[in-house]
């Protein structure tokens, strides 16, 4: 009798141990200038595990859901984005600061090309320079289609060689990744994330939310057929549509394959 509640005694200390590990709550922090120290307003802090995010309201504060071993990613535009593991003390303490350092810039010369707009669509379509080598092939029974990026005679080969070994051609680009994929859906429902991706064109915040290697973001593109052009100009959130548009195609002909 003894043993067995020694036993017990241990089984339910565990069992306790375990579910505060696993506890969603609500945490608190102050994001602040590292040299100022002044509270920083509109910070884009993102829940990368749990994909939520918020911003800090005029005196730097936040408040978002999160649990022990989370990554919190903060960004805000012209500092150094840094990621933050939640802890324990955090969660207890409920709250902690953090600061944001500026990036260091070398920059030599801008140069602004201006385009004097009317309103109007198809004047405004003339006007703006379009990339002629860039096209797309759409595919019967998918919503979206193979971005070519030229017609060269290779670039046809590509996009017939994705057309009928699909499995093959885009293994490369989500087979190995299912669970960061699947964050996708979740990452198009938070506005948070979304006015975020909107404003960054470095894939940084997008490469932390998905928890791959930067440098593989234009890898998936180019097995998706996405051009150079659109590779290199889109903001993050066009690249996440882009991703999760192929992705879809992806799941479709893997399904029916």
């Amino acid at each position: 009798m003894r043993y067995f509640t020694v036993f017990l005694f241990i089984l339910l200390t565990h069992s306790a141990i375990g579910q505060t590990d696993t506890l969603v709550t609500k945490i608190q922090g102050t994001v602040v200038h590292s040299q100022t120290k002044l509270p920083m307003n509109n910070v884009h802090v993102i829940n990368t595990t749990k994909v939520r995010g918020t911003i800090t309201d005029g005196n730097g504060f936040f408040e978002l859901a999160a649990k022990a071993n989370d990554t919190l990613l903060f960004s805000y535009l012209g500092f150094e984005t840094i990621k933050v593991k939640v802890t324990n003390d955090w969660i207890k303490n409920k709250t902690s600061k953090i600061s944001l350092t500026e990036k260091a810039y070398a920059l030599e010369e801008v140069i602004i090309s201006k385009y004097n707009l009317t309103g109007y669509v198809e004047v405004d379509t003339k006007l703006i320079p379009v990339s002629e080598s860039d096209y797309r092939y759409s595919i019967s029974g998918l919503d979206a289609g193979y971005e070519a990026g030229s017609k060269s005679p290779s670039a046809v080969t590509k996009v017939l060689g994705a057309i009928f070994n699909p499995a093959d051609f885009l293994y490369n680009a989500f087979g190995k990744r299912p669970k960061q994929m699947r964050k996708l859906k979740e990452m198009k429902k938070d506005d948070t994330i979304r006015e975020l991706l909107a404003t960054k064109f470095d894939r940084e915040t997008l490469a932390a939310l998905l928890e791959i290697d930067k440098d593989d973001i234009p890898l998936i593109l180019q097995n998706c057929n996405y051009s150079q052009y659109f590779i290199k100009s889109a903001n993050d959130l066009q690249i996440l549509e882009a991703i999760s548009s192929c992705y879809e195609e992806y799941k479709i002909l893997k399904k029916n394959k």
